[in-house]
């Protein structure tokens, strides 16, 4: 079975919070939804859905913006027949100290997130 990635790792967070990064930069997440969430009765994507409502007062507060949402249709490079995943999205972030924050906010809406899904990858990214 191939290992999935939900949520960041106390050693993945470490070796973020000491990048020398500044300004703003990119997330892109790769975005694999559960076909039913067993507590919600519903589908990943919908329960994703739950939680982009629920993170938005969070995003405007840090000044973070979504650059681009999308739904991945076809592979030109890569493997075939397969679907890797079901959303691409790209955020950008005004620092890194703003992303900090408010992942860090006590009331950050990470299990709605983690609900979600069955994988996802979050790769930093500048210009």
């Amino acid at each position: 079975m191939k290992e999935q990635f939900i949520g960041v790792t106390p050693e993945q967070f470490q070796d973020f919070n000491q990048l020398p990064l500044e300004g703003t930069f990119q997330m892109v997440n790769l975005l694999k939804f559960k076909v039913h969430v067993e507590e919600t009765g519903t589908s990943g994507a919908e329960a994703y859905t739950e939680y982009m409502k629920a993170v938005t007062p969070f995003f405007q507060e840090s000044k973070a913006k979504i650059v681009y949402i999308g739904k991945p249709l076809f592979t030109l490079i890569g493997p075939q027949n397969t679907k890797e995943w079901d959303k691409i999205l790209i955020v950008e972030y005004a620092s890194k100290e703003a992303f900090l924050k408010m992942i860090s906010n006590q009331g950050y809406p990470k299990a709605l997130r983690s609900r979600a899904l069955e994988d996802s990858r979050l790769i930093l990214c500048t210009s």
